[in-house]
């Protein structure tokens, strides 16, 4: 090999490897600083594509399965209004009952009418004024989204809870109805299903001013009473349900990060040994460049 001075080839070379150690040492360093073994589409285009894609999945199964427990809190509070109008209606059917007996006179059948006449002004204002997040809860019409974040992959539970008052207790013919939109968006399947009819029994002309008159409001009492637990039966299935859609969603969500894991995580184990073996390319690299610049030196010992 002849010695010159145009080009030092050695140093070009020791040059444009140490700068390839270097570029290499960062890109470990960076992997082990964020966790991440994908830190740019440069790393791992398609990884990165699929890891992003299971991430939007991860963060919509995890909204959906809250989604779904807000739900049930929905339903567990009308569940528990409609506990107490139970309570209201089995002491409504002690004050018809003694109001049936026909021993009570005029005076009494007026205290017990007054305490049956609250009982039913109480219904109606918890009714009323039962809500969740400032809605009402009665007469309100409900739809719970849950999906895995991907076009089209939604499913909407629909919840409708009849209107509750003296005039209309216990209707349970609210309907729940799942909707799924396919990927494309252009076809939808509906399926719904409403519970066994219970018509509402009207309460609020009833009262216990006479023995007859309360017999008759006995007898309506007594169908409020299975009324209502049948629209019990109804939340207490759509609770069922949609924990049961939230516990789907949550274990989905594990198995979705898992797999974003096992993507995108960085192996310490390969990056710790990538790190040293970099860092002692990058010593030997700027040793060599060193030892390459040095020997031009050689030309001017021909010069003395």
């Amino acid at each position: 090999m002849s010695l010159g001075v145009l080009n030092n080839i050695s140093a070009i070379y020791a040059e444009n490897n140490l700068n390839q150690t270097q570029s290499s040492l960062q890109d470990v360093l960076t992997q082990l600083s964020s966790g991440s073994r994908i830190n740019s589409g440069a790393d791992d285009a398609a990884g990165l594509s699929l890891a992003n894609g299971l991430g939007a999945n991860s963060a919509a199964l995890t909204q959906s399965s809250t989604n779904a427990s807000e739900g049930v809190g929905l339903l567990q509070v009308a569940d528990g209004a409609l506990s107490q109008v139970t309570n209201l209606l089995n002491r409504a059917v002690t004050l018809a009952t003694e109001a049936s007996n026909g021993t009570l006179n005029a005076t009494q059948d007026s205290a017990a009418n007054s305490e049956f006449q609250s009982i039913l002004d109480e219904i109606s204002n918890i009714g009323s004024t039962t809500a969740y997040n400032g809605q009402q809860v009665f007469g309100g019409n409900f739809q719970i989204f849950t999906g895995d974040g991907t076009k089209g992959g939604g499913f909407a539970d629909t919840i409708t809870l009849a209107a509750l008052s003296s005039a209309a207790v216990g209707d349970s013919t609210g309907s729940a109805g799942l909707t799924y939109t396919s990927g494309a968006g252009t076809a939808t399947s509906t399926l719904v299903y409403a519970p066994v009819a219970a018509d509402s029994v009207k309460l609020s002309t009833d009262d216990l001013t006479s023995a007859a008159n309360a017999q008759t409001a006995l007898n309506d009492v007594y169908s409020a009473v299975q009324d209502v637990a049948a629209e019990r039966g109804y939340t207490g299935a759509q609770i069922n349900t949609l924990n049961a859609v939230s516990n789907v969603e949550s274990t989905e969500q594990e198995n979705v990060a898992s797999a974003q894991n096992s993507i995108q995580a960085t192996d310490y184990a390969s990056a710790t040994s990538n790190l040293s073996k970099y860092e002692i390319l990058s010593q030997t690299g700027i040793s060599a460049l060193a030892q390459a610049n040095s020997s031009e030196q050689l030309v001017t010992k021909l010069l003395q």
